[in-house]
């Protein structure tokens, strides 16, 4: 039995006289900040062209708007995560979310891995062209980015409990919130004040962060100008070869491999979970980062009638593990590189390599720039005289990061609809209704209050949760 909590105020009791009481909703006005966002796009990659020098220097406009939105992940993460944690009754429910996580994400990164292997050997992408000197240093600059696997794992244990929520690094969050939420949970009744306080945070949080996303259309701006300008248009003429097959492949994958699992799995019609999910897309392309549309995926993924644990252990952990763009990227762009040295890769190699990439495309987060670092590094650990050949991609980098970035999310969005239909976290009927329109994703606050409020009730589906209601 579902509410309707968008509908009008006659749905406030049971009792009373019917009055056809006129709707209360609040006025959205955040479709014409969209549509803003468009238009700014469109002025950012008009600007770029036409006066390149000037563009270049709009780009702090751009990182200065990601970096207001990465400031906010970590209070969302840590947030969402401990009172999803916190308010379920067992530990092994976050357990067996995390494990099949985890699974799902190796299994769909190795299937990202060779499409990108398949697709590379079919295209022969980097058939006659020529390395620069100024390409090969650019190659092995990257190179000197990479980090291991070693330094990755101990970068997930942060300096102290709360440097976890200022250096925003993803993974640390999620360690802390994991420790701060079961904590809780083992103090039962006693933890639940510390829960409604944080309940009453995470409000904030998500009040702050639509505050800021009025600064989206600047930032779009400022940063598409300084991607066009950066880039020109001889470098996308010259490499438009893998640009093309590698933004066709990462669409066939999403819709065909992604989207029949999703059917599959939820019945659940991919079209109308992006269709939800449009704005997100949009604030990536003009981004070129996934990371700038998490804080919104979380808010978004509850709205939708996904329980807190699921959200707060699959998106963040997604973001890390579950990069199938990435993936993509990183086989198909080896395949290049190698073709255009004329030093291609043997079928034995290709595989050592995938099973390499395999590992080191976690942690490869979704900021801009991490999987071309990540591609320098795993040909520098298998074929060092490769790493030149990198450079020959730089120049198109942030193109080819949009579509990462944008696969990236698509997955993420997915999975955590997959793993919360598996582990029975997932309100069917109300996601059938978010996606048919019934209930508007609230801009102003980003909280459901109540829908959170339905869901702690002995009626709901999901677990009770000591929720921020209250």
């Amino acid at each position: 039995m579902s509410h309707d909590p968008t509908a009008s105020p006659r749905a406030d009791s049971a009792g009373g006289t019917a009055t056809p009481a006129t709707p209360t909703r609040r006025r959205d006005r955040s479709h014409y900040l969209y549509l803003a966002v468009i238009a700014a796009v469109l002025l950012g990659i008009l600007v770029g062209f036409v006066a390149p020098e000037f563009a270049v220097q709009l780009k702090p406009i751009g990182e200065a708007f990601v970096n207001l939105i990465k400031m906010m992940i970590s209070p969302v993460i840590f947030c969402t995560l401990v009172l999803g944690i916190g308010s379920v009754r067992s530990a092994a429910h976050v357990g067996k979310v995390g494990i099949l996580a985890l699974v799902y994400f190796l299994t769909m990164s190795t299937v990202a891995l060779a499409i990108g292997l398949v697709v590379g050997n079919i295209l022969d992408p980097g058939e006659g062209l020529n390395l620069t000197p100024d390409a090969a240093a650019a190659g092995a600059e990257q190179a000197s980015e990479a980090s291991s696997t070693t330094e990755f794992l101990l970068g997930m244990i942060p300096t102290s409990l709360f440097s976890a929520l200022t250096e925003g690094e993803v993974l640390q969050t999620l360690l802390v919130a994991l420790l701060v939420g079961f904590a809780l949970q083992g103090l039962g009744r006693a933890g639940e004040p510390v829960l409604r306080g944080i309940g009453h945070l995470q409000r904030v949080v998500f009040k702050v962060l639509a505050m800021i996303m009025w600064a989206a259309p600047i930032g779009a701006f400022g940063a598409i100008a300084g991607v066009v300008g950066e880039t020109g248009v001889d470098a996308l003429t010259s490499l438009a070869t893998i640009m093309i097959g590698f933004y066709v492949t990462c669409f066939l994958f999403v819709f065909l491999v992604l989207g029949t699992i999703l059917k599959v799995v939820t019945g659940v019609n991919v079209l109308k979970l992006f269709r939800y999910l449009g704005r997100e897309f949009l604030l990536i392309v003009s981004t070129s980062s996934s990371e700038s549309a998490l804080p919104r995926l979380i808010a978004k993924m509850e709205h939708a009638g996904v329980e807190k644990t699921t959200v707060g252990v699959v998106v963040p952990t997604g973001y890390s593990f579950n990069l199938d763009g990435t993936a993509i990227y990183l086989t198909m762009a080896s395949i290049f590189v190698s073709d255009a040295l004329g030093l291609p890769l043997s079928i034995s190699e290709q595989i050592s390599l995938l099973v390499f990439m395999i590992i080191a495309s976690k942690g490869a987060a979704g900021v801009t720039g991490a999987g071309l670092a990540t591609l320098a590094g795993g040909l520098a650990s298998h074929r060092p005289e490769l790493l030149d050949g990198v450079g020959l991609i730089v120049g198109i980098d942030r193109f080819m990061s949009e579509a990462r970035a944008v696969t990236n999310f698509a997955g993420n969005s997915i999975a955590t609809l997959l793993v919360g239909q598996w582990t029975g976290g997932l309100d069917k009927q109300r996601l059938d209704e978010v996606l048919d329109g019934l209930h508007p994703f609230d801009e102003s606050d980003m909280v459901d209050e109540e829908y959170e409020a339905e869901r702690a009730t002995p009626a709901g589906r999901v677990e009770p949760a000591a929720s921020p209601a209250g």
